[in-house]
């Protein structure tokens, strides 16, 4: 049984619809986290991370046009600056992450969340 699961969720993206999806066929109705609107926080960001065991650039959408904007690409930047540019550019997170059962997973292919479950 999943216990507090929640999804940062972008209803505009065809793989965080499917994936909610998914998990609501699964009988899981989770905490719907509109990121955009209500974005994770530095520590958040920071546990999502960890869960996931990647680095910030593994979890950013380094084709918006906001991540060229900002050089994000840029070597020298830290983790704590890509943190917080995720925080302050919601629209640079990758979605959907699912969270559940104490791990993370991105719904990209939305199956991979099944691994949480």
């Amino acid at each position: 049984m999943t216990e507090q699961a929640r999804i940062f969720h972008n209803p505009r993206c065809s793989k965080s619809r499917q994936t909610l999806e998914l998990l609501q066929q699964k009988g899981i109705e989770p905490e719907i986290i509109r990121y955009l609107e209500t974005p994770p926080t530095e520590q958040e960001l920071l546990h999502i991370l960890d869960l996931l065991g990647c680095e910030p650039r593994g979890l950013m959408r380094t084709k918006e046009p906001e991540y060229k904007e900002q050089n994000l690409a840029d070597p020298e930047l830290t983790r704590e600056q890509l943190v917080q540019a995720m925080v302050a550019t919601p629209k640079l997170i990758e979605r959907p992450i699912v969270l559940a059962n104490n791990k993370a997973a991105i719904g990209r292919p939305p199956e991979s969340v099944l691994d949480i479950l």
